[in-house]
């Protein structure tokens, strides 16, 4: 198997495509992207995704044997997970389950977070308004995660999926980079917390997160 071409940089959006490809075991080249240097601006990478936002992936054997550009995270990892038979449920009620999800963490979590993450650490002013506006719904999807994991290993049921490696990195990044755990109150979401204890403890996601660091 050809390796696959992976174009990123270690953000919450890039780190799932680290973590899912030393999941899933298969070969891949590592080639870092520096947004902060603004390596995504560059034609070489415009050419394997327009929209110039990491993470993005050429896959030379792809669907027709043929070489395959893919951009968006959520996008790639359903890919992945279709071409290797992994880390997607076989039944297609809870294989749709998990499809759901990704699409809750690409339509709300990340932009969410993304934004609180601009407004509380970045913005050289501080809006308290938009402070606001995103703490309550930082919250409020945080807990509707936490009702989801009750009683459940994973996200879905008790099998680990692409939905928990699309959204645990950006559950991480409130704590970590964005140091925004006490104001967000993040430890009383216990079951947010245990979750993310469990997939952090896998080898793969603590390698995944590493790579295409500069």
């Amino acid at each position: 198997m050809a390796p696959i071409q992976l174009y990123s940089f270690p953000t919450p959006n890039g780190q799932k495509l680290g973590i899912a490809l030393e999941e899933l075991g298969i070969p891949y080249e590592p080639h870092v992207i520096n947004i902060m240097k603004g390596d995504n601006k560059t034609p070489e990478f415009t050419a394997v995704n327009p929209n110039q936002k990491i993470p993005a992936i050429v896959d030379p054997d792809g669907p027709d044997g043929k070489p395959i550009s893919i951009f968006e995270s959520g996008a790639i990892l359903l890919y992945l997970a279709e071409k290797t038979g992994k880390l997607l449920p076989k039944d297609p009620r809870e294989k749709w389950e998990v499809v759901e999800w990704v699409f809750w963490q690409m339509a709300g979590l990340g932009p969410t977070f993304g934004q609180f993450g601009h407004f509380y650490k970045f913005a050289p002013q501080k809006i308290e308004y938009a402070i606001d506006r995103y703490t309550v719904e930082s919250k409020r999807l945080l807990g509707v995660l936490d009702k989801q994991l009750e009683g459940h290993d994973y996200v879905v049921g008790n099998e680990y999926t692409i939905a928990d490696i699309a959204i645990v990195t950006w559950v991480d990044v409130l704590t970590g980079f964005y140091q925004a755990g006490d104001h967000l109150s993040v430890s009383e979401f216990k079951n947010v917390v245990e979750w993310s204890k469990r997939v952090n403890a896998r080898p793969a996601v603590q390698k995944g997160k590493t790579v295409c660091r500069p």
